[in-house]
């Protein structure tokens, strides 16, 4: 039997503590060694207990948690999985622990409760964090005057309505996506992006996403319009899907049943998309996560007719949504996370793939 994974929970919560150490306990996968009330107490627990990850609180006495994330990073790197509050403010910290390094975030329980689904999708964010390759901070966005620069686009670029762009990620994915979206330029069609990430967090990552881009990033809306200049994200704990509707395509935004564990997922963007005739005209692809969200929906795509890629394993968090599209069949390239970009603006594939592109580009 392989060894169990190793958590030291780092909050100034005394029930945060408990309720984080009750429900990981209820996994036979996991042992939680130890906790922590502070940054502190956690530097000298980790030297003494040597676990594989850290569940960690961003706003804590003495020395908050994204002072304590950078050190840590820098220093003695682990995989940490961050719980922050549903607020604006807790928001904005996790996505600055996301960029430092953070695997994965999860909103904080507020008491016994609240806590609901979290225990399912801490223990399995925790699991995909153990077998995380601890990502480099991720390139810098534009700088300020190339986001204002790229903001015009080509003047012989022509974009039918038809053409989309679509994204799917998971563990590793908001930084994944940063890197990819903020090296697009202006001129491209509309995008839509599904990435497993919990409520009110999604607005923060859309809006930040928004400042550095060279074209307008926000969070869907049911019935947004999706069209060439404006890329939408998926609500936390909401499906984003697509429809035709006579000129344009429109997102629906829905609740429902949770799919492969996960709302919102992939693959009902992606088989919607398919669905909805999108397909000949697509370029779609699967970023870093853990599970297999987006393979069956890619795989439809690329049948009918949609360019198809995935992120290389070297390059990825965690190569577990990417390795089922490629396995599958449905990614007909994989890509070094940094060659992602170019990909998208600059499609190339094999001979044998060339009717796809013709028709992606019409």
């Amino acid at each position: 039997m392989n060894r169990r994974i190793r958590v030291l929970v780092v909050d100034d919560s005394a029930l945060v503590r408990k309720l984080v150490t009750d429900a990981l306990r209820g996994d036979p996968e996991i042992e939680v060694v130890g906790a922590a009330a502070d940054p502190y107490a956690a530097r000298n627990k980790i030297k003494e207990l040597n676990p594989d990850v850290l569940t960690l609180d961003l706003e804590m006495p003495r020395m908050d948690g994204l002072t304590f994330l950078r050190i840590l990073m820098e220093q003695h790197p682990l995989p940490v999985v961050i719980m922050s509050s549903l607020s604006q403010r807790g928001s904005e910290f996790a996505l600055e622990a996301l960029r430092l390094g953070a695997c994965d975030v999860l909103g904080k329980p507020t008491g016994s409760h609240s806590f609901g689904e979290l225990g399912p999708q801490l223990i399995a964010r925790i699991k995909a964090a153990a077998g995380a390759r601890l990502a480099r901070r991720g390139a810098a966005p534009f700088s300020a005057q190339a986001v204002a620069s790229a903001r015009v686009p080509p003047r012989a670029t022509v974009i039918s309505a038809r053409q989309i762009i679509l994204l799917g990620a998971s563990t590793g994915g908001t930084e994944a996506l940063r890197t990819v979206l903020t090296r697009l330029p202006a001129g491209l069609p509309g995008i839509a992006v599904v990435q497993h990430i919990p409520p009110v967090f999604s607005k923060a990552f859309a809006d930040r996403l928004n400042e550095q881009c060279a074209f307008e990033v926000r969070e869907a809306v049911d019935g947004d319009r999706l069209k060439p200049g404006l890329a939408l994200v998926a609500p936390g704990n909401f499906h984003l899907m697509l429809q035709w509707r006579g000129d344009h395509y429109a997102a629906r935004v829905t609740g429902g049943p949770q799919v492969w564990h996960q709302r919102p997922a992939v693959d009902l963007l992606f088989k919607s998309a398919a669905d909805c005739g999108a397909a000949p005209h697509a370029i779609a692809g699967v970023l870093t996560g853990m599970g297999k969200d987006g393979a069956e929906g890619l795989l439809r795509l690329r049948e009918l007719g949609a360019i198809t890629f995935a992120q290389d394993e070297a390059s990825s968090v965690v190569y577990g949504m990417p390795r089922a599209a490629w396995e599958n069949g449905a990614a007909q390239r994989q890509l070094a996370l940094d060659r992602v970009a170019d990909f998208i603006a600059h499609p190339q594939l094999p001979t044998s793939d060339a009717p796809a592109l013709a028709s992606a580009l019409s």
